[in-house]
């Protein structure tokens, strides 16, 4: 499986202090709660610096902001074949609607249409199970009729999926979840995502190992940008390209692209944009990797984006891209840390842990920078990764390079609003350990996602011959493993104080503890009781934890402890834990250099799947006791243009105050080309 480099932000709660001034507007500060609904926070973030950015530059971000925004149906209906119309159902009742907005059934309608918008479908964004109404059936289809009454282009009962409508939004048992990871399961079968139809999962893999090459030292992503069905009785992939699946969509997204070339800040960004636009009008991957590489080896430019069918973890198969974008501008100060980081990438890897056979002789073209994202859109919003890495391609990464990012505006945003929510308090075993989280986890943190984004997912080499999708549907969990271990295992590094990007050999410890506290303990408190972990960066972080707690047993490393009647993580010794995390990291980078699936699958069913009952039980009471949302998300700003007499663009205006559901309906109104 390729790699997948996309990290969900830490666990949700965990106070740090920062030093940084983060915010645009006074009235709207990063970290501002907007919303609060189920076990969803949305919030707030800025774009500090925007302002101090050419003019240029200002139309390059909002042309570009623009062809982000036009991919968002294309998301909602990769996520599920009846998204779209039940967004335009719910939308249309609770915009029609004219009874009693303090009625019990209409405010468990609005959360079940707040839960809706936040995971772009019917399905929780992070354990993929479907939201179950709190409202009755009889109640919603008479509110769908009086808004079909008042709204022509309501969606009501005369239309022929209304039957299928009703059933995902209240058989519990139809369509119940969206990727499905339960082993021994067809997993295209029991995953209600729409990238499959009338196709089981044999006959996926058995077609796509027909069309793979061992020998091709350059293959194509396959299956990335396509859905597969059949036709006459033969698999058959359906490509997303204009004129194919998404076309009116992906039509105004190169519309948006073209208008943003002018102001390309390099040639060479200008041919990849170009190479963009034709794998959006071709669908050819050849043309997506002729972009990934140029995209790649550009590293110039102060404003970048991610733009296309990205990341696979919506797929069970970890093969095919949700569409995604990120538009953003590099914060020069705060990159210095990752240039640094990125200059000494050869050295990291020569001191690895691993066996020499698995490491990169030569590292290429590795770059990092921290940035400011300016928009969030497709499967990056509402809910965000803290970093990236990309492109995912093990043959373009071994021959091009890569590049990584840190979002620090995001990071920031989630510092900010974690300040003063008991958090620590309640989990973190005592004061020291405290003192010393409040004093470094801010920027021990933004280490960690730097060395995971930068260099573990950019460590290591496979074998010849090896297939990037051997380690198949748990490939991104260890992929994310491996990355997670490489930057655990250098936190701890002195050369890290040699660089200068420490000041402190202890700081490393305020990551490891909370990184064995929420593998072990508090991420818990996102699984629903007597349910498993399926997520692919909860389960790396549970592998690592458990596999550390255990191997360290005999040497008391690690321990859960009980202090009045409470479990806590105690760490007796960090080096000793670091070394533990080496050993980890050198089987883990073992199993993706020689793509050994079935010891790959041994150490996640036993380490990431099964939930200690007992103690989850344990976490979600002392959680509830400070209402803290499990999950936190955000709202985008507003990008207006200023305009002169003759419409010339004399600015950019950003602005921060557009609500959670008044930006959802304005993306529905003015951003839905395939509900058209």
């Amino acid at each position: 499986m390729i790699a997948k480099h996309l990290i969900a932000a830490t666990v949700a709660g965990v106070a740090s202090i920062s030093a940084m001034a983060n915010s645009t507007d006074p009235n709207n500060p990063s970290g501002t709660v907007v919303d609060r609904f189920a076990d969803i926070e949305v919030l707030r973030y800025t774009v500090p610096g925007f302002n101090e950015l050419s003019l240029d530059q200002k139309k390059f971000i909002y042309y570009l902001t623009e062809a982000a925004l036009a991919g968002r149906d294309i998301l909602w209906d990769q996520n599920g074949r009846y998204n779209l119309p039940l967004r335009g159902v719910l939308e249309a009742v609770y915009t029609t609607y004219d009874g009693d907005r303090r009625d019990p059934q209409f405010l468990a309608f609005e959360k079940y249409l707040k839960q809706v918008e936040f995971g772009n479908g019917a399905y929780h964004h992070y354990s993929t199970d479907k939201f179950v109404p709190g409202f009755t059936q009889e109640w919603f289809e008479a509110q769908a009729r009086k808004a079909a009454n008042k709204e022509a282009s309501a969606f009501d009962a005369a239309n022929p999926v209304w039957a299928q409508l009703m059933q995902l939004m209240f058989d519990p048992t139809f369509m119940p979840k969206r990727v499905n990871q339960a082993e021994g399961a067809d997993l295209i079968l029991t995953s209600a995502n729409n990238f499959y139809e009338g196709v089981t999962q044999k006959e996926v893999e058995d077609y796509y190992n027909a069309l793979k090459n061992p020998d091709d030292p350059t293959p194509p992503s396959y299956g990335l940008n396509t859905k597969v069905t059949k036709l006459d009785g033969k698999v058959v992939e359906i490509p997303y390209k204009i004129g194919g699946l998404y076309s009116a969509a992906i039509e105004r997204i190169v519309a948006n692209l073209e208008k943003a070339l002018p102001y390309a800040e390099t040639s060479q960004q200008e041919a990849s944009i170009k190479e963009l636009i034709r794998y959006y009008t071709t669908g050819d991957l050849r043309a997506f990797d002729a972009y990934s590489i140029l995209w790649t080896e550009d590293t110039t430019p102060v404003v970048d984006f991610v733009n296309g069918f990205i990341e696979s973890y919506g797929d069970p198969l970890g093969m095919t891209g949700s569409w995604e974008s990120i538009v953003n501008f590099k914060n020069q100060k705060a990159s210095h840390r990752t240039e640094v980081i990125s200059n000494a990438a050869q050295w990291f890897e020569d001191h690895s842990p691993v066996n020499p056979r698995f490491r990169k002789p030569q590292v290429k073209g590795v770059s990092a920078k921290v940035i400011n994202a300016a928009i969030l859109a497709g499967d990056a919003y509402p809910s965000t990764p803290i970093g990236i890495n990309l492109p995912n391609a093990n043959w373009i990464r071994a021959a091009h390079g890569s590049k990584s990012v840190t979002i620090e505006n995001i990071t920031q945003a989630y510092d900010d609003a974690s300040h003063g929510n008991g958090f620590n308090e309640e989990f973190v075993i005592d004061a020291p350990t405290r003192e010393l989280m409040d004093k470094y986890l801010f920027i021990t943190d933004n280490l960690h996602t730097d060395l995971h984004e930068c260099l573990g997912h950019g460590s290591g080499r496979l074998l010849p011959g090896v297939d990037p999708d051997a380690l198949k549907a748990h490939g991104s969990t260890l992929e994310e493993t491996r990355a997670d271990l490489f930057a655990l295992y250098y936190l701890a590094d002195p050369y890290l104080l040699e660089l200068g990007l420490l000041d402190n050999p202890d700081s490393y410890k305020a990551e490891y503890y909370k990184y064995m506290l929420n593998g072990l303990m508090t991420q818990l408190m996102r699984i629903e009781p007597g349910k498993d972990v399926e997520e692919a960066h909860m389960r790396n972080r549970k592998l690592i934890a458990e596999w550390a707690l255990e191997h360290g047993r005999d040497r008391n490393v690690v321990e859960l402890v009980k202090r009045d009647g409470k479990t806590f993580v105690k760490i007796n010794d960090y080096e000793a834990l670091r070394g533990l995390f080496g050993q980890l990291l050198a089987e883990i980078q073992r199993i993706k250099s020689e793509g050994d699936y079935a010891a790959g699958a041994a150490l996640v069913e036993k380490y990431a799947v099964k939930v200690d009952p007992t103690l989850h039980r344990e976490v979600l009471h002392r959680y509830a006791t400070l209402d803290i949302a499990p999950y936190k998300g955000f709202v985008n700003p507003v990008y207006t243009p200023v305009t002169d007499a003759s419409g010339n663009i004399t600015d950019i205006r950003v602005d921060y105050t557009e609500g959670y559901l008044p930006q959802m309906f304005r993306y529905s109104r003015d951003y839905s080309p395939l509900t058209r």
